[in-house]
């Protein structure tokens, strides 16, 4: 996808008019990062809204104890890295790119001169706002109260809402995965996750499809979360 078409796909600037979009379009910059480099590291000062055009990035956080848990994975469209361009405190996570990715980067000063400009995509902008709240909140509950079980069909179901592709039989989650991300977004061990993701697998729940994973029986993981089965 283009510029424009990235644009248009992102929840802050999809309503503006053609040449409003062009307008804006014109003032990002496009930077090119490979796999495992960072965007932007925890503690950094924010000075850009971050737009991926290409690419998966993962936002982490460092825990204490040397781990890294995965909080959200961005795709094409996807805007990361804003909370902290209205607050300007240092970013609260990292952001680091999970395979070669394009990102499409605004500069605070652009942002806010073209705010000035459009003030009716605030509406847009509170509704991205609160989406994200509420995808942490979620997240976070399930890092505290939820069985591994739970935070691993947590994350499978919120993958297949984000990237899932209906197809005979169930749902594709169209994007590859190891097991080492979904102990990072689970908050557990590889092991752990492989014992998991093979019991899933043994229940006929889910399946592996070429790096991917094929969910059997969504409406089981939605037990699985509910707490009303375990495998």
């Amino acid at each position: 996808m283009d510029r424009l078409q990235i644009l248009k796909k992102t929840l802050f600037f999809s309503s503006l008019a053609e040449p409003s979009l062009k307008e804006i379009g014109r003032l990002f910059i496009e930077e090119k990062y490979e796999r495992d480099d960072y965007v932007f590291f925890e503690g950094d000062v924010p000075e850009w809204l971050h737009i991926v055009m290409e690419g998966r990035i993962k936002l982490l956080k460092h825990t204490d104890t040397g781990k890294d848990i995965i909080l959200q994975i961005f795709t094409p469209g996807d805007m990361f890295g804003e909370v902290a361009l209205f607050d300007r405190k240092p970013y609260a996570s990292s952001a680091q790119a999970m395979e070669p990715s394009m990102i499409l980067k605004l500069s605070r000063k652009d942002f806010f001169l073209f705010f000035g400009r459009h003030p009716f995509i605030a509406t847009e902008m509170i509704a991205e706002l609160g989406r994200q709240l509420r995808e942490a909140q979620a997240t976070i509950k399930s890092l505290a109260v939820d069985r591994v079980e739970q935070r691993i069909a947590h994350i499978l179901l919120k993958l297949a809402d984000k990237v899932g592709v209906s197809e005979k039989g169930g749902v594709m989650i169209n994007l590859p995965l190891t097991r080492q991300d979904l102990a990072d977004m689970a908050g557990t061990t590889v092991e752990t996750a492989i014992r998991v993701m093979s019991r899933f697998t043994k229940s006929k729940i889910i399946k592996p499809a070429d790096g991917k994973i094929f969910l059997l029986h969504p409406q089981s993981l939605q037990r699985i979360l509910e707490g009303k089965e375990i495998p």
